[in-house]
């Protein structure tokens, strides 16, 4: 799926075609609606599955404001053939940062179970494509940390948080609000 996507963006910037590609990491729906839990409809009450040590960082963004910054970005010429990053700096938080919010929020300590690396491999291995790939990201983005560490690269990207500081995103603990 990667090597595709990276395949079409060659292609556009080699038929010289005008671009802006939208990079908003984490979508805050699909993640926190339900804390990652598996066939969960809302966050847990109760316990929790935590992937790795529950130490490294995501980027979560909530679908409205990347809509938000998308049409912000469409005639602003600094951002023509480059990459948006949308990385709301409070919304830059670890699973265990993550798990600590909806904590408060509902007023109840979680019981948390950590998965190892080791296992959650094994489940990327024995699955079918659709679990296997969102396992992969799951992976990715808290047992190695990779979403948060990228820094961007100013020749080819910009942070929407920088270009336009007037945007009003909702952090991650406004969102949980709404389960709460």
């Amino acid at each position: 799926m990667f090597a595709e996507k990276a395949r079409i963006r060659r292609t556009i910037e080699a038929e010289g075609i005008p671009y802006t590609y939208i990079s908003c990491y984490g979508f805050a729906g699909f993640f926190l609606s339900n804390l990652g839990q598996k066939n969960a409809t809302a966050p847990p009450r109760d316990k929790v599955v935590i992937p790795g040590d529950g130490n490294n960082k995501g980027i979560f963004v909530v679908e409205e404001d990347i809509a938000t910054y998308t049409i912000k970005a469409v005639d602003d010429p600094r951002t023509l053939n480059k990459t948006l990053h949308i990385r709301p700096p409070a919304n830059i938080l670890s699973f265990g940062e993550i798990v600590a919010l909806w904590e408060e929020k509902i007023g109840k300590a979680l019981e948390k179970n950590y998965v190892p690396e080791d296992e959650i491999l094994k489940r990327i291995r024995d699955s079918p494509s659709l679990p296997s790939f969102i396992l992969s990201i799951e992976h990715f983005v808290f047992v190695i940390g990779g979403g948060a560490m990228a820094t961007i690269d100013q020749s080819s990207g910009v942070d929407a948080c920088e270009l336009y500081p007037e945007v009003k995103y909702t952090t991650v603990g406004d969102y949980l609000g709404q389960f709460a």
